[in-house]
């Protein structure tokens, strides 16, 4: 099939790991493949080895050798999505600094697509934001969603017709990478080998997961709790761990590129945030047939678990129902281990080449 030739501008700032990264990174080297044009305007370049050589990143700065705040980084990249519409006018997707990106499009006349990527409920608290968000949101000529629940909350909210197109998941990579091999004794002798991976940002909440293990630690409960992350509330995480006595059964590690290789030594994966969009780690740890347990946070957890039939859903910010349910999990490991198994029969709505076509299918209409 020959590449189309028209230009598409890719639009992300912030390039952190996470999980928006994540699906930035597998959408973008899909589309590379057919799209013969493709430029990526980032603030740094941290993790541009990560894209297809096809494409032509843009970054503001090459080395970030101190931390920005994010209004820098929108900043800086908006003025190279500037410099770049007024050389050549393009259909731009934004993934992150959606608002402004629609205020551009209205300023100088370009197509616009945005992907947003968690539920309203964590942002749209301001009256007089939602106003504006109400009027820019028509701007776009699509809003991509990755939820069924959250189209429904947003387009509810924003009267919108958003397209939901699931997060494409390549189960393939995800389980070679797991088989990397890592000296890694800190699950040992744990009867519970827990394992949580995000960034350390209130909206994980990790204080109610970190709650309920200092709750089951009192009542002897054989465990082991390892975080994965980065993120502002890494100092205040510790502190709670120091202050508690906890340092035996929680160990926090920095953000890993491969979380896999360890999340394959766990036996329960336990996401603890207070909103999501559709949260990627649940659909990674499940590819490694790990058992969840989930908040039952607006929106994707209850979508992907199907309303607790392939995991258990826990009130958000509620540590002692979180405990009470991996004492649960304790008590007949064998028969969630089955749920386990269902759970990861159910991932081939997140097919990795349907949904990236749908990506595709869309760009193709606008571009």
């Amino acid at each position: 099939m020959e590449k189309i030739k028209k230009r598409l501008i890719l639009f992300m700032p912030s390039i952190d790991g996470g999980g928006v990264e994540k699906n930035l990174i597998i959408i973008s080297n899909y589309l590379s493949k057919k799209i013969e044009d493709i430029v990526l305007i980032t603030f740094d370049s941290k993790f541009n080895n990560n894209f297809n050589r096809n494409i032509k990143i843009i970054n503001a700065i090459k080395k970030n050798r101190r931390e920005y705040s994010k209004y820098y980084k929108y900043f800086q990249c908006l003025l190279l999505l500037y410099k770049e519409i007024r050389r050549r006018k393009s259909l731009v997707f934004a993934f992150q600094a959606n608002i402004y990106c629609c205020i551009m499009s209205l300023i100088l006349r370009f197509k616009l697509i945005t992907r947003s990527n968690s539920s309203p409920s964590g942002w749209s608290k301001n009256y007089l934001k939602n106003i504006i968000f109400k009027i820019l949101f028509n701007v776009p000529k699509k809003i991509i969603v990755n939820s069924i629940d959250f189209k429904k909350e947003i387009d509810s909210k924003f009267k919108i017709n958003t397209l939901h197109i699931y997060n494409p998941l390549n189960k393939d990579v995800i389980k070679k990478m797991s088989k990397t091999k890592v000296k890694f004794k800190f699950f040992k002798n744990a009867d519970l080998k827990i394992i949580n991976v995000a960034r350390f940002t209130d909206q994980k909440d990790h204080f109610t997961l970190l709650k309920s293990i200092n709750i089951l630690t009192k009542k002897k409960v054989n465990l082991k709790l390892l975080i994965i992350g980065y993120g502002p509330n890494m100092d205040k995480m510790k502190y709670f761990i120091k202050k508690n006595k906890l340092e035996k059964y929680v160990k926090i590690l920095n953000f890993k590129k491969n979380p896999f290789k360890f999340i394959k030594y766990s036996n329960l994966f336990i996401l603890s945030s207070i909103y999501e969009g559709l949260p990627n780690v649940l659909l990674e740890a499940i590819c490694l047939k790990k058992f969840i347990i989930s908040s039952n946070c607006p929106t994707g957890p209850r979508e992907i678990l199907k309303n607790g039939k392939l995991g258990m859903l826990f009130a958000p910010k509620n540590e002692k129902s979180l405990a009470n349910k991996i004492l649960k999990f304790k008590s007949n490991k064998n028969k969630y281990k089955k749920m386990s198994v269902k759970a990861y029969n159910s991932l081939d709505r997140f097919d990795y080449e349907y949904n990236c076509e749908k990506y595709y299918n869309v760009i193709f209409k606008y571009i």
